[in-house]
């Protein structure tokens, strides 16, 4: 006689299937499907249960997708296996996915699953040779409408690898920010309790915002930059518009929010009364313990100018680390210009020489003179023969000295695009051509900020 019935999952079954879930995991057998993926297919897809009395003894839950059906969850308590109840649950299930006009149903077992019987009664194939792959999606479809409204994105998984250069900093970013938010667990192992904010400062243009996007990149994290330039203009103020802002970043799951030019908001308080930026400075202070409580997040605040900043923002208890982003070396430096450089002409060109010429540049700096020389290169390459274009004299109204106003362009003018124009010969930039370009790039960091640069590495960071 049988003791047992199958009926649809109700909402009052959920801890039932808890139950199952736990007697699963108990007898060493760790299923495919999450927990929550399982839960969530019980209430939105199809999912029957077995019933002793009131109590779940075993669940079949199953998923569509297009004409293809997947098998989420399949459970028996232990004491009541080997009595059908496993192809009994797939019978009924089968039956209320048949409907959705599904050509195949499938299952994904573990390894250690022994107890296959209810699937090959039920006629299913035991495939061999085939392997399974998963990746788990960084970004929950309920994030993307309040990321998007943050401005937030979530970046190309390679933007940490295209970084040029910078060894030293990448190698130190990857082991004190990646490696304990990416490997929490083991982080956790070792006593060590993941980073939730950092500073990051050096002279402008070496590559701070690169690197912060970076880590979002490598962590698979949501990229979330707040501008206070466009807070300000809050009716709450800015202060208040900060507030806001960080309580509805607490509502994604996983962030690595960017504030750059931070001195802006934090610069010294100083003055009687105090004044509107002290206010917000006061706010941001508030903000960061709050923030820091909240896992799977990390602020990285950037700034220029690290001595206006005021003492009490970096001091330890708000941020893990004040790290610097200085100048390239030689071996960075390399890796811009051969990632700068065409490939056509990289074997060409005397990159050594461009290193040695570059010494001082910031990263922004040898990008510049890489896209200038390459944009001379083909206007030679295109226009050759003719002579170099009259720089617009200033209050000349747009025209150029050469041109009357009303005058129309002939096709002398027109260049290549005229009718007969021939193919350049040349296929890219020479040495030569970087060589100019580099003389007349005019370098962010002067040796004065260079100098001052060090000094606040010897008083300042903290690595």
């Amino acid at each position: 006689m049988t003791t047992w019935r199958i009926r649809d999952f109700h909402p009052s079954d959920l801890d039932g299937i808890l139950h199952l879930w736990s007697a699963m995991t108990a007898s060493g057998i760790e299923p495919v499907y999450s927990l929550s993926e399982v839960l969530a297919s019980c209430q939105k897809d199809v999912a029957v249960v077995a019933l002793h009395g009131d109590d779940v003894v075993g669940a079949a839950v199953g998923r569509a997708a297009h004409e293809q059906g997947w098998i989420v969850f399949l459970a028996t308590l232990p004491e009541w296996r080997s009595r059908g109840i496993g192809t009994a649950l797939l019978a009924a299930l089968e039956n209320r996915m048949a409907p959705l006009g599904l050509t195949k149903l499938s299952a994904l077992m573990p390894d250690t699953e022994t107890r296959l019987e209810a699937f090959l009664s039920r006629g299913f194939k035991d495939v061999q040779n085939l392997r399974f792959f998963e990746r788990q999606i960084p970004v929950a479809r309920t994030e993307l409408e309040p990321l998007a409204q943050l401005g937030g994105r979530v970046l190309p998984r390679d933007l940490w690898d295209r970084v040029a250069g910078m060894k030293r900093e990448k190698q130190l970013l990857e082991r004190r920010l990646v490696l304990p938010l990416a490997e929490a667990e083991l982080a956790d192992e070792f006593g060590v309790v993941p980073p939730r904010a950092v500073v990051l400062f050096g002279p402008p243009g070496t590559g701070k915002t690169t690197f912060a996007k970076a880590i979002a990149s490598r962590l698979e994290w949501p990229f979330v930059e707040v501008f206070p330039s466009r807070l300000a203009g809050d009716a709450e103020g800015l202060a208040g518009a900060l507030r806001r802002t960080f309580t509805e970043i607490a509502e994604l799951e996983h962030a690595v929010v960017f504030l750059d030019e931070v001195e802006e908001i934090a610069s010294h308080r100083a003055g009687d009364p105090p004044s509107p930026n002290q206010g917000v400075t006061n706010e941001l202070l508030k903000i960061i313990p709050a923030f820091r409580e909240q896992p799977g997040r990390l602020l990285v605040c950037a700034t220029n100018f690290i001595r206006a900043l005021d003492s009490a923002f970096l001091r330890h208890g708000r941020f893990d680390y004040v790290i610097p982003i200085g100048l390239p070396d030689a071996e960075a430096r390399r890796s811009m210009w051969e990632r700068f450089i065409p490939e056509a002409v990289v074997a060409e060109v005397d990159v050594e020489r461009l290193v040695g010429l570059t010494e001082g540049f910031s990263p922004a700096d040898i990008e510049f003179a890489a896209r200038s020389a390459s944009q001379r290169a083909l206007e030679k390459a295109v226009y050759a023969g003719e002579s170099e274009p009259v720089p617009v004299a200033a209050g000349a109204g747009g025209a150029s000295a050469t041109a009357g106003a009303g005058t129309e362009p002939t096709a002398h003018d027109a260049g290549p695009l005229a009718e007969g124009a021939g193919v350049p010969a040349r296929r890219g930039p020479t040495t030569q051509d970087y060589v100019d370009a580099i003389g007349e790039t005019k370098t962010t960091v002067s040796e004065e900020v260079a100098a001052a640069f060090l000094e606040d590495i010897d008083e300042l960071a903290r690595a």
